[in-house]
């Protein structure tokens, strides 16, 4: 299945982003995380792509979305949910499943809680909406978010350095030789442009606008229980099981599995994911068609076995 590269204006700024498979297909929105772009999901889209109607965009600040200055387009998390908002509706999604990963996750967690009618399931990779399972890799930016001065933005420059790109890509993975140098050195390209610094670490401080929001993203779980899959990597230095685990509270039936990986599981283990994320649509499909046959008469009607096994604190 081929993937096709386009871009679209969303209120003026030119969106980047990638699409595979048939649109009359259950759709996908696939959210990035930091310092990455949509070409994280280059192993995974051939692996979905049969199965879905797939849409990856580059956030504002990342890959190769425009970037425009920090005086003209204010990089907060609120502001780009507000735009892949408007992006969602511009490329005509109506109802989709969202992949969260990273920082993806409280933009896709703030459209999913503003508009939870649209969506369908939500996939976790990494992507934490609970104090738990953060980490203390986290302590200096909360540093910088108790006190934000120039030398605490300062000292997070190192987040944006190389050996943080190569140390995110390849802490916790058991065999390094797995993971392709292409996609950490693209990120560094990106990160390395006149002016991403700044935007990155106006990133950073709003990070604890999400801490805040935890509460409302754990509302609406509670309330609409959505479908939700995580797939983690276990050894992620960043977000830790607990993380994954903690979904369980709000939403009793999630979905949980680990993977012998780091924060960026994809790099070694999309075929997996692939594999999980499938079953796991096929158990939401006969859900409904068990739900169907409770109001039919015929009590034979769509009499068929769950093929899905829990993975609830297992290795795929």
């Amino acid at each position: 299945m081929t993937t096709r590269h386009k871009t679209v204006t969303v209120d003026g700024i030119d969106v980047f982003y990638r699409e595979a498979g048939d649109p009359s297909r259950p759709s996908l929105l696939l959210l990035h995380g930091f310092p990455t772009a949509s070409h994280m999901f280059r192993d995974l889209i051939p692996e979905l792509a049969d199965h879905f109607h797939l849409i990856a965009p580059d956030l504002p600040g990342f890959g190769l979305t425009e970037m425009k200055p920090r005086e003209q387009f204010a990089y907060t998390f609120d502001h780009i949910a507000d735009l892949i908002d408007r992006f969602s509706e511009v490329v005509g999604l109506t109802r989709f499943a969202v992949y969260i990963f990273d920082y993806g996750a409280p933009v896709g967690l703030r459209i999913a809680a503003r508009h939870p009618d649209r969506i369908t399931a939500i996939i976790s990779q990494n992507g934490n909406t609970y104090l738990e399972g953060v980490s203390p890799a986290f302590a200096p930016v909360q540093a910088y978010w108790a006190n934000p001065t120039d030398e605490n933005r300062n000292a997070l420059r190192g987040f944006l350095a190389p050996g943080t790109t190569l140390f995110q890509y390849t802490e916790g993975v058991t065999d390094v030789s797995k993971v392709s140098p292409d996609g950490r050195n693209l990120d560094d390209a990106y990160l390395a442009r006149p002016g991403v610094d700044e935007i990155q670490l106006d990133l950073l401080l709003d990070y604890a606008s999400n801490f805040a929001a935890y509460e409302v993203f754990q509302a609406y779980f509670r309330k609409h229980q959505p479908p939700l899959l995580a797939v983690w990597g276990r050894n992620d230095p960043f977000f830790t099981p607990a993380g994954a685990e903690a979904f369980r509270r709000d939403l009793p039936d999630a979905d949980v599995c680990f993977f012998d990986t780091g924060h960026f599981a994809l790099e070694t283990h999309a075929a997996e994911i692939g594999v999980v994320i499938r079953e796991f649509f096929d158990k939401q499909t006969l859900g409904v068609f068990r739900a169907a046959r409770k109001e039919t008469s015929d009590e034979t009607a769509f009499d068929r076995p769950v093929c899905f096994s829990a993975c609830l604190q297992s290795e795929v």
